[in-house]
């Protein structure tokens, strides 16, 4: 890092370093873009995303009282004056206090004004479980997002994606809900290119071609998917991984594409299984009549509210040997 503290905005970054060049590159080339949140602009942010932020643009970065229906508010009434502001809320489950900002006034500001306003706010977050976060820190809640219409939700898988899918959302004329995974912050650095064309707020991605199963992942759960598509690939089973990446609107097509070709479809992801987006994805497969070998499987948290004691959330979180293990038995019952 330079000597005067500012995190670099290119080249070897951590998840948590793409998020932030993501946020200098918006206040260089948007003046209508501001950052607030709890903490965001002297601590520099919780997890430190928004470091040095405050320092480089004065105030235009801002830090507000702890409340996130009042900061929800607050950005829905300046997106719709014609600022672009970008909100951290501090962890996704307190999200939950400002539902009405959200559900009620966001996502219907272009339809009740008849197309004359729009709220091009961005909602910064994180999920994920981590030991000792416990119930009220590490629900996986965006199956709750992607129900209501007028709202795009995205989860970046890497630092690349941390970058390019917030950078997506800010220049997007949709309230956008950009929910991070704090387990990615700082996993390693890697190569992130930076600059460049802003990408379209819509579409999966391949993450590893294969030809005997599809599986679809999002957020951090997909680097457990590539997991298990490795060991999988000892036993000449060959996964194909496709990283949803954005939910709402959610990318079909790449989806159909894929199981017309293996078959089979199996979806990971930390949420509980009751509910979670992954039901959307089966029906929707069902629907189309996309003709699957074996029944669809679904790996999910079971479902409990999240454990602190690190044996027990273990117990509670797929990880890559139990997608392993569910593709192997597929493979089993399929093959008797």
């Amino acid at each position: 890092m330079p000597a005067d503290g500012r995190i670099p905005t290119g080249g070897r970054l951590t998840y948590a370093e793409a998020a932030n060049a993501a946020l200098r590159r918006a206040l260089d080339e948007r003046a209508e873009c501001i950052v607030f949140g709890e903490d965001v602009a002297l601590p520099g942010g919780v997890f430190g995303v928004t470091k040095g932020l405050r320092r480089s643009y004065g105030g235009r970065v801002f830090d507000t009282p702890i409340s996130e229906t009042a900061m929800l508010g607050a950005a829905v009434g300046a997106a719709l004056v014609g600022m672009r502001p970008i909100v951290e809320i501090m962890w996704m489950d307190f999200a939950l206090v400002a539902f009405d900002q959200i559900v009620n006034q966001a996502a219907n500001a272009r339809y009740v004004s008849r197309g004359r306003l729009s709220a091009p706010l961005t909602i910064r977050t994180q999920q994920g479980s981590q030991p000792g976060a416990c119930a009220q820190h590490s629900q996986s809640l965006e199956a709750l997002l992607t129900h209501v219409p007028g709202i795009r939700v995205c989860l970046p898988s890497t630092a690349q994606e941390a970058y390019d899918l917030l950078v997506a959302a800010i220049w997007c004329d949709d309230p956008v809900v950009v929910i991070e995974n704090r387990n990615l912050y700082f996993a390693g650095r890697h190569d992130v290119r930076t600059g460049g064309a802003v990408q379209a707020a819509f579409g999966a991605a391949l993450r590893r071609p294969g030809s005997d199963v599809t599986l679809l992942s999002w957020g951090a759960m997909v680097g457990q998917a590539l997991a298990a598509a490795d060991q999988l690939a000892a036993d000449d089973i060959q996964v194909e991984v496709i990283d949803a990446r954005w939910l709402s609107p959610f990318d079909l097509a790449t989806v159909f594409a894929s199981v017309r070709k293996t078959g089979r479809l199996v979806i990971a992801h930390e949420a509980n299984l009751t509910g979670a987006f992954s039901a959307q994805v089966v029906a929707s497969v069902a629907e189309a009549g996309e003709r699957l070998r074996c029944p669809p499987v679904r790996i999910g948290a079971p479902d409990v509210r999240i454990p602190a004691a690190p044996s027990l959330l273990s117990a509670v979180i797929p990880d890559a040997d139990l997608i392993a293990a569910r593709i192997r038995q597929m493979a089993r019952s399929e093959a008797g």
